[in-house]
């Protein structure tokens, strides 16, 4: 099952990007919300959340410049995303106990791989409402509010109704 959770989000987080898949206001904003949440002492599944958002922000931002130097190869994507992804495990291992909730997966990964989703799930829909509003965003800054909209939104939820 973890194979399984792990290809399907290799494969959904490697689709064609689009132009500027994080700006640098998103990836500070949640980098930075992430390090203040950690602090505050908010749910470890919330603060997971966040995390997989940035894992898959810094993800992006590795293809983005592989593609500047023209680095290509076979899988580059999947491995880059898969590698960015990976590091939540040299992120918190000496402070989390692993407790598998989900499917036998940790409750902490679970909840990383719903917010890298959530945060491609938000791209995708700001995509769609620009291309619906003659290639414009709605407002400034639209791409960003969507995205901590939907992992805020996310994350109360989840320290709401966590196990």
């Amino acid at each position: 099952m973890k194979k399984l959770l792990a290809i399907l989000f290799g494969v959904g987080a490697t689709s064609n990007a689009f132009a500027n898949p994080a700006c640098a206001v998103c990836t500070v904003a949640i980098g930075a919300t992430l390090t203040i949440s950690r602090k505050l002492g908010v749910c470890d599944n919330a603060v997971a959340i966040w995390l997989g958002a940035f894992l898959v922000i810094l993800g992006y931002w590795a293809i983005k410049w592989f593609d500047k130097k023209n680095w290509h190869f076979w899988g580059r994507d999947t491995i880059l995303m898969l590698l960015s992804f990976s590091m939540i495990g040299g992120l918190y291992i000496n402070q989390l106990h692993y407790s598998p909730c989900y499917w036998f997966i940790d409750a902490f990964l679970f909840w990383a791989i719903v917010g890298g989703a959530i945060y491609i799930i938000s791209q995708k829909l700001y995509e769609y409402m620009k291309k619906r509003n003659n290639n414009h965003a709605h407002f400034p800054f639209e791409k960003v509010v969507l995205a901590l909209a939907m992992l805020l939104i996310a994350s109360i939820f989840v320290s709401k109704f966590s196990i």
